[in-house]
């Protein structure tokens, strides 16, 4: 049923949009037409005013417009005079309405895809559909610009020489924990998304696993009417949060690097890993030195594979 009607909407897209062009204030704009290709179109994650022109006019212009919900979009669309008319393309519909738009490209159409706010394919099943495009030799195109992880980085005071998006932090305290431990001796700043109703339980375990004295930042609402930075270390982050204190809007969660005297040294590791793999097998071994050093256990796996093969010769 989904399938159907998303094939019907994109054999009519070229009726409905006999004007390509897209407004800025009283200034209307043709746009010029696109290369078939899968164009994924950077959206504003908060303030309207942050959309590209280049991203207005790939959105004007592109024969079909996929979006995670049709509302959302034509907000967009509509302050900018689009005429495109979106159809959905999300989690629950992803496996009818993927080959349907892969199809509109083998047919020589553009295809632009949008997510409801910032980058497409970032926490997002547009991956699948790129993933699918470059499988079938399509074109994706990136239309860049606004992006949360940026945004929130850039505004934090964090260290941005090296960075890790982290995505969503699993929802139950015990996969927190497991989450944070595996990052914990990443020398980059960690970034994370959070949701309102579990900062305060994310914040607690980040102070837990990670240390009270290590800095982070709460970013909320950002680029919107009440934007804000809430930063200090994770204890007092942890102690502000707690109770009953009502938090709203969208969270990006940064937390800086470890100090350089709490990043192991590689000959300390290796030794590690000897005196653990002479008692246990090399996957526990390394699980082992995964909990007492903080590094990942799939790293730690692949060093001691390594380094058996270098004794071995």
């Amino acid at each position: 049923m989904i399938g159907s009607r998303v094939t019907q909407e994109i054999s009519n897209s070229d009726a409905r949009q006999a004007a390509k062009e897209f407004r800025i204030g009283a200034a209307t704009i043709p746009a010029r037409p696109l290369e078939p290709a899968l164009y994924l179109v950077a959206t504003p994650i908060g303030n309207l005013g942050d959309i590209t022109l280049r991203a207005l006019e790939t959105l004007a212009s592109a024969d079909v417009l996929a979006c995670e919900d049709t509302r959302v979009t034509r907000i967009l669309l509509e302050r900018y005079g689009i005429r495109t008319r979106p159809l959905s393309y999300h989690e629950h519909n992803a496996n009818e309405a993927g080959p349907k738009l892969i199809a509109a490209l083998a047919a020589g159409k553009s295809v632009a895809l949008v997510s409801d706010a910032g980058t497409p394919l970032v926490s997002d099943p547009g991956y699948r559909l790129g993933q699918l495009a470059l499988e079938a030799g399509h074109r994706v195109v990136p239309v860049p610009g606004a992006s949360a992880p940026l945004a929130a980085l850039v505004g934090s005071g964090m260290p941005s020489d090296a960075f890790l998006f982290a995505g969503f932090l699993p929802v139950k305290d015990r996969g927190k924990r497991d989450r944070f431990a595996e990052l914990a001796k990443i020398p980059a700043t960690l970034i994370f998304f959070e949701s309102p109703h579990r900062i305060s339980a994310s914040v607690k375990v980040a102070s837990e696993v990670l240390g009270r004295d290590r800095r982070a930042v709460v970013c909320r609402e950002l680029t919107k009417t009440f934007e804000e930075f809430r930063r200090g270390t994770l204890g007092e982050l942890a102690d502000y949060y707690d109770g009953d204190r009502v938090v709203k809007g969208e969270i990006v969660l940064l937390v800086e690097p470890p100090s350089y005297d709490e990043i192991p040294d590689i000959e300390d590791v290796e030794k590690l890993l000897k005196d653990l793999v002479a008692t246990m097998s090399a996957a526990k071994a390394a699980g082992e030195a995964a909990k007492l050093t903080g590094l990942p256990r799939k790293e730690l796996y692949q060093r001691l594979l390594d380094m058996k093969e270098t004794d071995g010769r």
